[in-house]
C-alpha cells in the first residue's frame, strides 16, 4: 500500500514499515476516524506502540511511521474542526 501525507510524503508499507509497524497503523487507521480527541488518538497511539503486534513488545516509532502518525493527526484535527461547524 503506497501512502501520501499532505506534506507529499510517500511511503510504501511494504518497503518502509516492519510488519509489527503495519499492524500498528492499522490500529490508527481505525482510531483516526473514532477518536472524539487528538488526546484519545495519542493514547491509543502510545498504547499500539508498546503492545506491539501480537503483544510481542513495543514497536519504535521510526521517521516513516512517524511522518505518517503525523499525517493522520492532522486528518483528525481537521475531521473533528469540520464536526464543530
Amino acid at each position: 500500500m503506497i501512502i501520501r501525507t499532505k506534506k507529499g510524503l510517500s511511503f510504501d508499507t511494504d518497503k518502509d514499515l516492519s510488519a509489527a509497524e503495519r499492524h500498528v497503523l492499522q490500529k490508527l487507521f481505525i482510531w483516526e476516524d473514532m477518536a472524539d480527541s487528538l488526546e484519545q488518538f495519542r493514547r491509543e497511539k502510545e498504547k499500539a506502540l508498546l503492545s506491539g503486534w501480537n503483544k510481542s513488545g513495543p514497536v519504535r516509532e521510526k521517521p516513516s511511521l512517524k511522518a505518517i502518525i503525523l499525517d493522520l493527526e492532522e486528518r483528525l484535527v481537521n475531521r473533528l474542526k469540520e464536526s464543530r461547524h
